[in-house]
């Protein structure tokens, strides 16, 4: 996903003279090619995440585009404040790409592990938080973020995530997907995770429950319309999300379902546990590790269906 990334930008770069990328100190070499394109307009900020918020937001006052771009837990809680105060108080139009989202540094400890991103970011007005599920979305959500006219938070994954789209016609930020029809339960997916969503609803299928799963890569705003739809024809909705059962896409969608007064359906959320991983370990390790594999997914929806 970061390679699509950078050659999307470098792409965009080159007709949109006001885009201009700023790092954390990391993805140098993954950036030679934007660098040489468009030169004075790679920013290599080193380890000061906090004063690289401040930056782009001063660039974005000043008519640029920017993106600001490193590992997930350094680009959120790291600088938090200063995406409080800087971008989002002042509504500029800053991107800011979080790499390597969730589990995806697994094998590296918690320092790299981004459980609570998408809930500290939830919480400040004005930010958008789009989470795409493989390199199509992505690209199509950074032409979109860059029309958008506040700050929008794009939460990618590391690398060799498999491709779930083969086109997307209509892409738009707060506008979720459905990648596959069903009748017993809608599984709501964010994020690069959602290759598992879809594992699961082929295991579902074999037991002959036939699973819906749909790509939020928007968690704010959410689908309003969407999610109107599916409480209505769906006895069960599923979301499944790399991130902490608190805040995330499950506490979105329960947010809502209350604030609605839904009672017609039961939602299952699958996310990680209000816990700190203590062992390292590959990706597919940690999530099976917390219970959010293709498997897990699929065992637990089926014994929800079975109630």
């Amino acid at each position: 996903m970061r390679n699509a990334f950078a050659d999307e930008i470098q792409k965009i770069a080159v007709t949109d003279n006001r885009v201009v990328l700023l790092s954390g100190d990391i993805g140098n070499k993954l950036f030679n090619k934007f660098r040489d394109t468009v030169p004075g307009r790679f920013f290599n900020c080193g380890v000061a995440e906090a004063n690289m918020m401040g930056v782009a937001a001063g660039m974005a006052l000043s008519g640029l585009r920017p993106v600001a771009y490193t590992i997930t837990p350094f680009v959120t809680s790291r600088c938090f404040e200063q995406i409080k105060i800087d971008v989002c108080y002042h509504n500029v139009p800053v991107i800011i790409a979080g790499v390597g989202s969730g589990l995806s540094y697994a094998s590296l400890g918690p320092t790299h592990h981004s459980f609570e991103d998408i809930g500290i970011l939830r919480t400040l007005p004005n930010i958008s938080i789009v989470c795409p599920a493989d390199t199509m979305e992505l690209r199509c959500a950074i032409r979109s973020a860059l029309k958008w006219d506040g700050p929008v938070y794009l939460r990618l994954g590391k690398k060799g995530e498999p491709d779930l789209h083969t086109t997307i016609h209509d892409f738009a930020i707060g506008k979720a997907i459905k990648l596959r029809d069903g009748k017993d339960v809608c599984i709501l997916a964010t994020g690069p995770i959602t290759a598992e969503a879809i594992k699961a609803a082929e295991m579902l299928a074999k037991d002959g429950i036939s699973a819906m799963v749909t790509s939020v890569h928007t968690v704010k705003p959410l689908d309003d319309d969407y999610l109107a739809g599916i409480v209505k024809n769906f006895p069960v909705l599923a979301t499944i999300e790399e991130h902490s059962l608190i805040g995330g896409l499950g506490s979105s969608v329960a947010e809502w379902i209350a604030d609605k007064g839904v009672k017609s359906c039961r939602l299952l959320r699958n996310g990680i546990k209000d816990e700190f991983m203590h062992v390292c370990g590959s990706q597919d390790y940690a999530r099976k590790y917390f219970g959010i594999s293709a498997s897990d997914i699929a065992c637990r929806i089926r014994k929800e269906i079975q109630k």
